[in-house]
Order: C-alpha cells, then sequence, then structure tokens
C-alpha cells in the first residue's frame, strides 16, 4: 500500500536519506527507530508527500505520492508532526472538525456525516467529555488525544505519526501508545510511527524499520530487530536483551554508552546509579 523504492532525500544540499527501499505492512504497526538525526522525521514526511525526493520514490497504491492531488491523498493518509501548533482558544471539538476538511467542497458546511465523523473520533479516543474545553487548557496526553481524534476524524486508511510520545511522562506515553494500539486492532488502522524508546517499540510494533546515517540498517518483526549486536551498532550502548512473557525482547542492564570515549568518572557515574537504584 505504501512504500519506497532506492529512495534519497535531502534538504537544499545536505543529504539525508539515502536509497532507502521497504515496503509498509497494510493494516499493521509499523515504527521507525534510530539516533537523532537518522532520517525518521524526514522519511515520514516524504511518506506524507511534503518532502519531495532527490530520486527514487513513494509510492502508494503504486502511484508515486507526489503525482497524487493533494486532497485525495489527504482521504488515504494523515500525519502528526512531532510539534502541532494549537490555535489559540479553539475547542476541543472544533479542532477535531477540522479533521473533516479534506471531506468538504467549498460550500458544504457543517453536514450532518461530517458531525458524526467527528463525535465518532472524540468517542474512539476517549476525549467526548473535552469537547467544550479549550485545547490549550488540557494535559499533554489529552492534548495527543484530541490531535489523534482530528487525525481519525479524517477517516483515512494510514496516521502517520513523528515521536507520539515525546514531551509526555510515562503514563502518557502509555496511554497514547495503547490508543494507537487499539486503534489498528478494532479498525484495522495502518499506523506509522517514529519512536525513540525500543522497549516501546519491541511492545507495540508488528514490524521495526531502524536507520542509521540516513540508510535502512534493518527491518523485521520485533524479535528479529531488537537484538544485542544491533543495538550495539546502531545507538552505540551496551544493554542485555532478554524475552518477555509476551514472547517480545526487552531490553535491560544498560551500561556505558560509548558514543564518546568512556571516562572513568562517566563509568562510575552509571554504576554509582545503578548500585543506588537496588538499594
Amino acid at each position: 500500500m505504501l512504500r519506497t523504492e532506492q529512495l534519497s532525500l535531502a534538504y537544499g544540499d545536505k543529504p539525508v536519506v539515502d536509497n532507502v527501499s521497504l515496503a509498509i505492512p497494510e493494516g499493521g504497526i509499523t515504527c521507525l527507530l534510530g539516533p537523532n538525526g537518522s532520517g525518521k522525521s524526514t522519511l515520514l514526511k516524504s511518506f506524507a508527500g511534503l518532502l519531495p525526493a532527490r530520486s527514487g520514490q513513494v509510492y502508494l497504491d503504486d502511484q508515486p505520492v507526489d503525482q497524487w492531488h493533494r486532497g485525495k491523498l489527504a482521504l488515504r493518509l494523515a500525519m502528526l508532526p512531532q510539534k502541532p501548533i494549537v490555535p489559540d482558544g479553539i475547542r476541543v471539538q472544533d479542532l477535531v472538525a477540522l479533521g473533516r476538511f479534506p471531506h468538504r467542497k467549498w460550500w458544504q458546511r457543517n453536514l450532518t456525516t461530517d458531525d458524526n465523523a467527528t463525535l465518532d473520533a472524540m468517542a474512539m479516543t476517549g476525549v467526548s467529555d473535552l469537547a467544550e474545553r479549550p485545547v490549550e487548557a488540557l494535559s499533554g496526553g489529552q492534548q495527543q488525544r484530541v490531535w489523534i481524534a482530528m487525525a481519525l476524524a479524517q477517516e483515512t486508511d494510514i496516521l502517520l505519526l513523528d515521536e507520539p510520545t515525546t514531551f509526555l511522562d510515562w503514563g502518557y506515553q502509555l496511554e497514547v501508545l495503547e490508543l494507537l494500539s487499539k486503534l489498528n486492532r478494532e479498525h484495522g488502522l495502518t499506523v506509522v510511527m517514529s519512536l525513540h524508546d525500543l522497549n516501546q517499540a519491541a511492545q507495540f510494533a508488528d514490524r521495526i524499520a531502524v536507520l542509521a546515517d540516513g540508510r535502512l540498517e534493518t527491518i523485521g518483526s520485533p524479535g528479529e530487530v531488537i537484538t544485542e549486536p544491533l543495538i550495539n551498532r546502531v545507538f552505540r550502548v551496551h544493554t542485555h536483551v532478554t524475552t518477555g512473557r509476551d514472547g517480545r525482547p526487552f531490553c535491560s542492564g544498560f551500561a556505558e554508552s560509548f558514543r564518546d570515549s568512556p571516562t572513568p568518572n562517566h563509568h562510575g557515574l552509571i554504576h554509582g546509579m545503578a548500585e543506588h537504584q537496588t538499594t
């Protein structure tokens, strides 16, 4: 449904993504992992047709994304950026209703189908009781649910999210990821998102694509991808990978990073923290 072939992307003269070919499974959850600057956000933008290819191509239903009419593309996929901007004073229901814009002609306003889709999206994300609240007055987790509701009101097959758990505390992170998992299971929504947390990706993803220095390092199931050699090589961190009760990999016992040359003080600090946590 959504795939790239030998895709390279750049900002001006600066190359960011180099020769990436991958296919996004329909009806699944795909996570993009990689260090900062590895090209995750840039790749998501290209999926949404927001960044032209330097070479290669992004395809949706075997048609190049850059050949899709923007209105029709918006009926197939929705994207939530890392830091969406909340319009001043807007209420929750009004923000969610903005997701209906691709379905409207210029002469159409407040159609019953739009109202129903807006109400359904709020119900699915558990924000119906917040309908009259200003979005800016909500907590970070609540705001993220509202943004997801807006994307659902758009009624697309594919939802792209750039680090949807950024700036959220741990409880809200799990709340958002569990919501996305539920929407995937119950409504068949194809989810593609970038994450930083390896264990969250291992827990919620069906497929994981790892980027390093703009290149696709590997793609596969969590068990195939989350391995000690890969984490060592790509993230330059020593860790221990075990298998949880759910059969998925789990990273534990992170030791010192060797991204820079370790120093005795750095090494001692990490072990001191570990000793403190076990007391």
